[in-house]
């Protein structure tokens, strides 16, 4: 028998690409947790979708590294760990400088604009919300500025994989069972954007560096101590 979607390609596709959404979304934010069995029969019934969907969705992620898969125990979300947040901690500073550097010796005026916007929208919306969660708003805006940084690179390759790691980092931000807000980010945001569009390039990417080695810090710190939701 025949599962919907599967008589006409256009509809397969739209399908799966639809799944594969929330199912990455459901991820990163953490609904699917660290470590959890993707059960097909459990997915098909939450999502209301077919079997092939699914299993094309959870291909993709595993791609990426959001699920991982084994013959004998089918999909599972990706485990979080200390020695996979260090390693993805210093790969985005890896590329974020490289990036960077580029946005910096290319961007124009656009860039600049596109930057101080982002960080002026991001500054009025609230971190946390409903007993120090994370403002699903809030990590929009951030992301949309951490792109408008290297946005003036030049690259598409190295903004598509930024993006990746970026969501990557994100799973374990979303993870926090509570979000701490000791830290003045917006200042550490704003110090990164001024220097950028001064062009002062070596302060830009160390403050860069020291933004993303800070909560990589803290979520470390939550994995030690099982801090970490899903777990």
């Amino acid at each position: 028998m025949k599962e919907p979607g599967e008589d006409g390609a256009a509809p397969a596709i739209t399908r799966t690409s639809a799944i594969y959404e929330r199912l990455r979304r459901d991820i990163i934010q953490g609904t699917l947790v660290p470590g959890e069995k993707l059960r097909i029969e459990v997915l098909r019934a939450k999502y209301d979708v077919g079997g092939t969907p699914l299993r094309e969705a959870m291909n993709r992620l595993s791609v990426e590294g959001l699920c991982t898969q084994s013959e004998q125990k089918g999909f599972r979300v990706t485990p979080v760990s200390a020695d996979d947040l260090l390693e993805l901690t210093r790969t985005r500073c890896w590329i974020n400088e490289v990036g960077l550097r580029e946005s910096i010796a290319r961007g124009g005026r656009d860039w600049e604009e596109h930057v101080l916007l982002s960080l002026h929208r991001l500054s009025r919306i609230p971190i946390v919300v409903d007993n120090s969660r994370m403002n699903p708003d809030w990590s929009e805006l951030h992301r949309v500025f951490h792109a408008a940084l290297l946005a003036g690179c030049g690259s598409r390759w190295l903004m598509d994989f930024n993006d990746l790691l970026f969501d990557c980092a994100e799973r374990y931000r979303n993870l926090l069972a509570v979000m701490g807000t000791v830290r003045d980010v917006h200042g550490e945001h704003r110090a990164i954007a001024e220097a950028a569009i001064e062009r002062k390039t070596a302060l830009a990417v160390g403050l860069l560096n020291d933004h993303y080695e800070k909560t990589s810090g803290t979520l470390l710190r939550a994995i030690e101590s099982g801090g970490l939701t899903g777990r």
